[in-house]
């Protein structure tokens, strides 16, 4: 199998009247419904109306983290404690401070708001000093009682029975991490690595953000990508939810360390031109209502719908109500909190299927994008989240999680969209999968059905192609490296002994099935480990692994061993990332598929100043292999997979030291090469 990369050698809620306008989006694409999109930015302006006449602005409106949960007064003379339960009949501030008894009532001020000063003992003596635990304990209207976690705590810390408590986080300034480094730019070409904190380590244990930030993330950087993704940074009382079902949106998670030592990775990988996004659950919250903010003020319609309509049947999870004003405002803080106090540059948004549409996109494999199912408000919040994003930080980057390709979703606000940069390509890895699972054999593979997915995206809305994420490595499922290799991952990876034809197949095919993703895609994604085909599959502490850490971790020590193989997959795509970053096709304006071959199983494409050709094929070569290009210039090998230092034959050496000459037209391009 064959992996030709060729560059030019010289260029190494409401609805109102429609206004008379237009949309851009429509004249991308004129068979879009224009009631319906109407329908969503009307009531996107209307809210912002709302917002300027009641909050001063959207902006202001979304710096609710200022005024509840724990804050400085004005005066700088103490605390003010408040949080929205509107189902409360009485609430007390119960703490480590006062021996969890109720002697610090909170007063009612109206639209369900609840509050209570708590004034320093003396200059520099907080009532409830740093890293003090706290909770609510409120009786509800039904005169049931009830200990709560603040919705808006900023720290969450496990009790000795395993629940969750608030916890005051105001260290002294001299602990206080200060930003060194400003947020980067957007990047040129977006190569995200997708990454989990806890299980970075090769060890079996949670590891840390200080951890990652020095160890990690410097070879992340080697490799070449652009931008990191966070999983699990909010809070989540269930390690093994994957950080799914978020139980405090405000909090850094724990388990990882301190806020001030999240806010060092951050600045470490800005400092090192990463863009940090970070997984917004926005989408559902934890139906744990111990340490969570389901049914917090006692019912089931607080900050979430009530009833079954605020129930998700598939994740066990409470269902936000985008209809809801302090909703709104809890979520658009929850965002800009992000943004102005870690400092991250974007957020990849979970489950926005399920968002869109009533049915959550439950059982559904076609959908009515304009029609009944579409939940208007779920759709308008999306726009006030992706504007309060970019109008705090004009270079953030938001990703939508979307499988049911929901048109605009990746078109900007001013244009008719949801104001998203981009959205993943989630068919792209279920694709792999069938292939690898049901194919009888290579030959069996259609060129046509992988170009056509992997270009499956619509006119002027960007998408992030991936061959595997976090899904595929669930247990129960298998990542692209076990699914060619399997069991002879154990046994045949050393380069001490002969390479097995399994493991020769498995290495040149993960090589290209990566390569082909990022050729033919807009952006691309990576979880942390795939890069070198890691081993087996991640599998969190429970009750049915006797709460191992066997497989929650992440096998950086592999590729770091010349004598094993796991070296030659890390190397090749160090090199795949640094070809890009040098020629920038991913953000060029050229793109041309010239050749998809079910035939001879070769696919060819045009990217900026480069030609990218892929040979499938399981058993044939090609020698003066024609392909039509734009270019009437030499042609060189600047990088292929068959190259020694990535495991292969060194079949393609000539085209490193010499140049391609150019040819007459061919396939309707006007020149060709030989290759």
């Amino acid at each position: 199998k064959l992996d030709c990369f060729i560059s030019s050698h010289f260029a190494c809620h409401l609805c109102v009247e429609q206004p008379r306008m237009t949309l851009k989006c429509f004249e991308i694409d004129n068979t879009l419904p224009q009631h319906a999109i109407w329908n969503r930015v009307n009531g996107f302006n209307h809210l912002k109306g709302v917002f300027e006449k009641n909050e001063g602005g959207i902006e202001k409106f979304a710096e609710g983290y200022k005024i509840f949960g724990m804050n400085r007064n004005e005066a700088d003379t103490g605390f003010v404690f408040r949080e929205y339960l509107p189902g409360a009949k009485q609430v007390f501030l119960i703490g480590e401070f006062n021996n969890w008894e109720n002697t610090t009532p909170l007063q009612n001020e109206g639209y369900g708001r609840w509050s209570v000063e708590l004034p320093d003992k003396a200059p520099g003596q907080h009532m409830v000093p740093h890293k003090t635990k706290y909770k609510m304990r409120l009786e509800s209207n039904d005169g049931a009682w009830h200990d709560r976690v603040p919705a808006w705590t900023r720290l969450a810390w496990q009790d000795g029975n395993k629940l969750f408590d608030a916890a005051m986080w105001y260290p002294p300034k001299e602990e206080r991490h200060v930003f060194k480094h400003p947020n980067p730019p957007k990047p040129v070409g977006l190569k995200i690595y997708e990454a989990h904190v806890g299980m970075s380590s090769p060890e079996c244990k949670i590891n840390t953000y200080l951890d990652f930030a020095d160890n990690v993330l410097p070879r992340i950087h080697r490799l070449g990508y652009t931008a990191i993704q966070l999983m699990a940074i909010a809070e989540h009382a269930y390690y093994g939810c994957f950080g799914y079902h978020v139980t405090s949106f405000f909090a850094s998670s724990s388990r990882f360390g301190t806020p001030e030592e999240l806010k060092y990775l951050i600045d470490r990988a800005h400092g090192m031109g990463f863009q940090v996004l970070v997984d917004l659950v926005h989408a559902h919250c934890s139906s744990n209502t111990a340490d969570g903010i389901a049914m917090l003020d006692g019912t089931d319609h607080c900050y979430t719908h009530g009833g079954t309509l605020g129930y998700h049947s598939q994740w066990d999870s409470r269902l936000f109500n985008y209809e809801n004003y302090e909703t709104l405002r809890f979520l658009l803080s929850n965002v800009k909190y992000w943004l102005a106090e870690f400092r991250v540059d974007g957020f990849r948004f979970d489950g926005v299927s399920s968002m869109l549409y009533k049915s959550h996109a439950i059982g559904q494999t076609s959908h009515d994008y304009f029609g009944m199912d579409a939940d208007l408000p779920a759709h308008v919040y999306l726009m006030l989240s992706n504007h309060v994003i970019k109008s705090t930080l004009k270079t953030a980057t938001t990703i939508a999680e979307d499988v049911s390709g929901m048109p605009t979703i990746a078109l900007p606000i001013e244009h008719g969209g949801f104001g998203f940069d981009a959205r993943l390509a989630m068919a792209i890895p279920d694709m792999w999968i069938k292939i690898l699972k049901e194919s009888p054999c290579d030959e069996a593979w259609s060129m046509k059905w992988i170009a056509g997915e992997l270009q499956n995206r619509r006119k002027g809305e960007r998408s992030i192609a991936y061959a595997e994420s976090h899904d595929q490595a669930i247990v129960g499922d298998k990542t692209i490296a076990f699914w060619l290799m399997d069991a002879e991952m154990y046994t045949g990876m050393s380069t001490l002994g002969p390479m097995s034809a399994v493991i020769e197949r498995g290495l040149a095919l993960h090589k290209m099935i990566r390569m082909v993703c990022l050729a033919l895609g807009e952006g691309y994604l990576c979880f942390c480990g795939n890069e070198f085909g890691h081993p087996e599959w991640v599998d969190f502490p429970r009750e049915g692994n006797g709460w191992s850490y066997h497989h929650a971790n992440r096998r950086y020590d592999l590729p770091d061993q010349d004598h094993l193989r796991y070296n030659f997959f890390n190397e090749f795509d160090k090199h795949m990332m640094q070809v890009e970053n040098r020629f920038s096709f991913l953000s060029d304006w050229h793109y041309h598929c010239t050749l998809v071959s079910d035939e001879d199983k070769v696919i060819a494409v045009e990217r900026g100043e480069c030609l990218i050709v892929f040979n499938f094929h399981p058993t044939q070569s090609y020698r003066d292999y024609r392909i039509g290009t734009k270019w009437n210039e030499p042609l060189r090998t600047v990088l292929d997979s068959d190259e020694g230092r990535f495991g292969g034959h060194r079949r393609l050496e000539w085209g490193h030291a010499n140049s391609f000459a150019p040819g007459d037209g061919w396939m309707g391009r006007n020149h060709s090469i030989q290759v």
